[in-house]
Formats: structure tokens, sequence, C-alpha cells
């Protein structure tokens, strides 16, 4: 009894009778998952307002006499009149190492079915970006597992490298091998040991698409062991516009707290053009003035307040860093077109993939002559730099002449030892889906390619080569391989064990 009584005295003695100020307002419309409030005089942009039932909105908005609500879930039990309040917060998600491995909706709530996330820390959705003086200039290397990519197009941690193309040309294939490769590369360090080790954990924001395809994307990082490292943000294209505009900034939120914890963390947009229709969506109902494309005149900032979050840290700020990979579709190939031309001018670079070379089988169908890195060779080890440092202008070169070779009946030797030898990089850079390759093994392919060996090989049986020589580097041949992982370096006597290593592949693929 005394308990009870006890229980009691400290509930009378810790309650408040003080006045509390609450911020009430009434819905006055309410259409197409947007509330009109009036009354809500104190409420601040993108602040979180509740509504009856537990139902949330945001404030985007604030108009003289009334507030523009863009509600987060389920309408069906709202109606004009209804009471809204303001909760005098802003829209946070959950972050930390508890999210990894799971799926979570735009707010951040489990969607996966496996209980709720334990995380102690919130992150707001909206953040101001790093300036310039916390940042550090990007010349880690963040190995992507494609050949093509990681010695023509290099990516640096803490690098915004935009991925674009038309519809099915392996936009999220690049993007998946990606992180299938962190996944690999975080196995082998920690295997290995070493204290000075950093993994990369991965964000995979997918905005605006099929069910059936984010349930795909999940299964293969499954089926690959990559999830362990992984956070699936979706906002299906099922979802109301709302979740699809917030998906991003909550993927970024929780990609912000590795980097700002010292790790290293990269985040992949699966895409903006839809994200860029959905807050298309959102403004023209809240009538807000459109411009080009019917697009609003801030589209531009939606993008580049979210991008710019991306960075590397110095040592003072904790040397983490987040990896952009932003993915945008295109129409017939127009890179011109509002949004691409957007986002090109935001990131460092694109890596643009090309629908004819992708139906003629060469795949990844990177442009060579529109693919670009602004970090460049910076984010390279020194072997692969040494070297892939030509390959890229071979390549363009090639296209050039077999562009213009297609008129000509009798080529000179040296225009023909070129085609012959551009037509062997182009089969060397062909590689399987979800098949990310080693930089060490990258390197020793290079190399010999570069030195010839794959000259006296057909160029229809090139393919078949690459593969058998890049399972042998795995295997009998790991040595020359485990030295270049190890020292990031090709010296004189890694050189002679990889030139017998590779002869004596040779011997048994003849």
């Amino acid at each position: 009894m005394s308990s009870i009584t006890e229980l009691i005295r400290k509930e009378i003695e810790s309650l408040s009778t003080d006045p509390t100020k609450t911020n009430v307002g009434t819905i006055t419309a309410l259409a197409d998952g947007v509330a009109k409030v009036e009354g809500l005089s104190k409420v601040m942009f993108n602040e979180m307002v509740e509504f009856p039932n537990e139902v949330l909105g945001i404030a985007l908005n604030l108009e003289e006499d009334s507030v523009g609500c863009v509600i987060l879930g389920d309408t069906s039990s709202l109606k004009e009149g209804d009471e809204a309040r303001t909760t005098g917060k802003l829209l946070s998600v959950p972050v930390g190492m508890e999210l990894l491995g799971r799926v979570v909706d735009a707010v951040g709530r489990p969607i996966d079915g496996k209980g709720a996330i334990k995380s102690e820390v919130e992150f707001p959705v909206e953040r101001i970006a790093p300036g310039i003086i916390p940042r550090k200039s990007v010349d880690q290397p963040l190995q992507t597992g494609i050949m093509a990519v990681d010695s023509m197009i290099p990516i640096g941690r803490g690098q915004r490298e935009l991925i674009i193309g038309d519809r099915s040309t392996g936009k999220t294939t690049i993007a998946i091998d990606t992180i299938i490769n962190q996944a690999n590369i975080n196995k082998q360090g920690e295997k290995s040991g070493d204290p000075d080790f950093r993994p990369v954990y991965c964000i995979y924001v997918a905005i605006g698409q099929k069910n059936s395809n984010i349930a795909r994307t999940i299964k293969v990082l499954e089926q690959t062991g990559a999830i362990d490292y992984v956070t699936i943000v979706s906002a299906p294209a099922a979802d109301n516009p709302a979740n699809q505009y917030l998906a991003p900034y909550a993927g970024c939120a929780i990609g912000e707290w590795f980097m700002e914890n010292g790790r290293d963390a990269l985040i992949v947009y699966d895409d903006l053009s839809k994200h860029a229709v959905a807050y298309r969506q959102i403004s023209l109902i809240l009538k807000r003035p459109s411009g080009r494309e019917a697009y609003p005149g801030d589209v531009f900032y939606l993008h580049s307040r979210l991008l710019e979050r991306s960075a590397r840290l110095n040592e003072d700020n904790g040397n983490g860093s987040l990896t952009a990979l932003p993915i945008i579709e295109t129409q017939m190939g127009d890179v011109a077109g509002y949004i691409p031309t957007n986002v090109i001018s935001i990131t460092d670079g694109q890596i643009f993939l090309e629908t004819d070379l992708f139906n003629k089988g060469i795949r990844p169908a990177v442009s060579v002559g529109l693919s670009v890195s602004r970090v460049g060779s910076a984010a390279q080890i020194k072997a692969y730099k040494k070297v892939a440092g030509k390959v890229k202008l071979e390549l363009a070169q090639f296209r050039e002449l077999a562009a213009f070779s297609q008129f000509e009946s009798d080529l000179d030797a040296t225009t023909k030892a070129r085609l012959e030898r551009g037509a062997r990089i182009v089969e060397m850079f062909k590689q399987g889906a979800y098949n990310p390759v080693p930089v060490e093994v990258q390197t020793a392919v290079m190399w010999a390619m570069q030195n010839d060996f794959f000259d006296s090989i057909p160029v229809s049986q090139i393919s078949e080569a690459v593969i058998s020589l890049k399972d042998f580097l795995k295997t009998q041949g790991q040595e020359p391989c485990s030295e270049i992982y190890i020292s990031g370096k090709m010296e004189e006597e890694t050189e002679q064990k990889l030139r017998t290593a590779i002869e004596e592949w040779k011997r048994s693929f003849a």
C-alpha cells in the first residue's frame, strides 16, 4: 500500500502546472495528400505538424493566412475541420550501425519485418552541408569492381559521380556492382586484420521504382552477402509523392552519421529524375508557380542541397567521407535536358551509358567520349595508374577510327594495328552483372593487355581469355596480385612475377 502512496506522491511532485504554449490550427482544405491549415501562426518551415490519429505532416508552404502541409502516410482518416498542432520538431530519422542490413521507409521506419530498429540517435532529414574548411581533397580510391570505370573514370571517396543514360542501359547494375564490391573489400579487410583498414558502408535509396524491382535488388544483395553492409531506403512508385521527395534526404542523413563518426559511406540515389517529378507534383498541388517543363523554380536547389552534403572531411573533423552516386534517366540520350544538365553541373563527373553500345552487347555500355571523372587518377592506386594511363586515349582513338574506317577499303598498317588493339580493349572491358573484379586482378589483366599478351589471341576469344586469366590470377597466380594489393605499387620484382604467371596461363589457355 505504501509503495502505491509513494508512487502517487512522486507523480504529484513531478506534475507540471505551468501553462504550455501550443500552436493549434484547423484543416480548411484537403486534397492529393496536401492539407491547407489555418491558425498555425508560429509554425516553422519544414516543421512536423501533428494531425488526429497520429498522422504527421510537414509544413512546406508558409503563406500569409494559411500553411500548406504535405501529409506523410495515409490521409483517409483526416477531414476538413480537423485540428492540427505544431510539434516544435524538424523531421528526423534514426541513424547508426543498427540500420545496416535493414530496409526502411522514407522516415526511417523498418518495413522488412525484422522488428524495431534499436537506434538511440536521430539526425534531422534536412541538414546544412559541410563548409569549405572542414573538407579535404579527394585522393582515396572507391573501387567499383568494374574495369571500364575503375581504369578510365576512377571514383574517389567523397566524390559525387553521376550515372546517366536511357532506361534499361544498366545504370542500377553499375551502382549495385559498386555496393557488392565494397562488401567484398570489407570482408577481405576484416579477414586481413589490418588496423588501418577502413570499411565502406552503403545506403541504397530507391525512389519511385516498382516494388518488384526493389525486391529484386534486395535479393541480389542477400545472395552476394552484401546486405550486412547496406541500408535500403525505399520509397516505391506506390508511395505518395511526399515520401518520394523525402527519401533521398533521409538516406543522406543516415550516410552523414557514418561520415561524422570518422567512417566512409557510399550512397546511391536511384533515381533523381523520379525525385524531381515527385517534387514537381507536390509543388503543383501546393500552387507554387511553375517554370521550365512545369518544374518549380527551386528544382536546382532541390538536388544541389542534397549532393553538396557528400564530402571528404579532414583529420580535424574525423576524416570520414560520404560518396554519392546519383542516377539520372535521360530520354533518347538527351543529356541536354533540364534535370540532366542541372545534376551534371552539381556533380564531379559522369558515367554516361549508351543505348547503342548496350544493344551491341558491349556491357557495361560506358561511353568513353561523354564520361569523365573530375577527380581522375588522384583516386587510383599507383599500380593501376601506371598500367591504365593510356587506355582511355587508345579507346577514344579506336572509336573515332572505327567510325571512319567503315568507308575505307584498304587501311595502312598503323591504322589496322590501332583498330585491332581497340577491338581487344573493348572485349577486355566486357563484364557480367553482379560480378565485380578486385582492383589487383584488374591491374594484372590491364598489364597483360598493355604488354601485348592478348595480341596473338583472336578478337572473338578475348572475352573468354580475360575470364580465364581472372580465374587463374585468383587461384594459381595469387602472389603478384597480393603484392599489388598490399603495397598498391607495381615494383620491378612484382612485374617479373606477374610476367611469369601470365606466361604460364597463356600456355595453358593456348
